[in-house]
């Protein structure tokens, strides 16, 4: 059985040009989105895919209308093979149910690995290249050296608290604890002479 699949991205378009293509292909059912190929909700895509069964071929007009990236159309026909479904579009031409098909996309299957190993190789060669001027990756630290050495400093004093070290730096405790482990033995003794006092 062919399904259809159309989708539009807002409520005022009209899906009829899909739905002509779809009807004249041959589909007996045909599920609507009205939604942004941005949105990966798209609960019309599920009901279809549920809808489906072994045997059966799901329909696009074109391709974006199943997915707006490389990645996403490929998990998409993945889920499609492995509930043995087959997947057509009518305006590329594409097919995964004929052995031409099934090449175009272990083609595109292969230019998406290759798009993620060069993403990689440009993150690390970029985080290689920063650690050689000196800098490491992720956010800079909250703290210097200097800001340690003082508050430490700050905090042998025993009138001085944590929170006002902490308030001092515009950071808070937990950030101050990450610097200063024995920040929290200090907190601690704080907390048990206040309990005295109040006892």
């Amino acid at each position: 059985m062919l399904v259809g699949y159309a989708r539009v991205s807002t409520h005022d378009q009209n899906p009829a040009l899909q739905l002509d293509a779809l009807k004249q292909a041959g589909c007996g059912r045909t599920f609507i989105d009205k939604a942004s190929g941005a949105h990966r909700e798209r609960p019309a895509l599920m009901s279809a895919i549920d809808y489906l069964r072994p045997g059966d071929t799901l329909v696009v007009w074109k391709l974006d209308r199943l997915a707006r990236s490389m990645k996403q159309l490929i998990e998409t026909i993945e889920v499609l093979e492995r509930q043995g479904v087959g997947f057509r579009s009518l305006t590329e031409a594409i097919d995964t149910t004929t052995a031409g098909g099934r090449l175009v996309f272990h083609i595109f299957g292969a230019l998406a690995e290759f798009e993620r190993a060069m993403i990689l190789e440009r993150t690390r060669a970029g985080l290689d290249a920063a650690r050689a001027r000196g800098r490491g990756g992720g956010r800079p630290p909250k703290l210097t050296d200097e800001d340690v050495a003082a508050a430490r400093t700050m905090l042998a004093d025993s009138d001085i608290s944590i929170e006002y070290v902490a308030k001092r730096f515009n950071i808070s405790p937990a950030t101050l604890y990450r610097y200063l482990p024995a920040a929290r033995t200090q907190a601690a003794a704080e907390d048990t002479a206040a309990d005295d006092r109040v006892s």
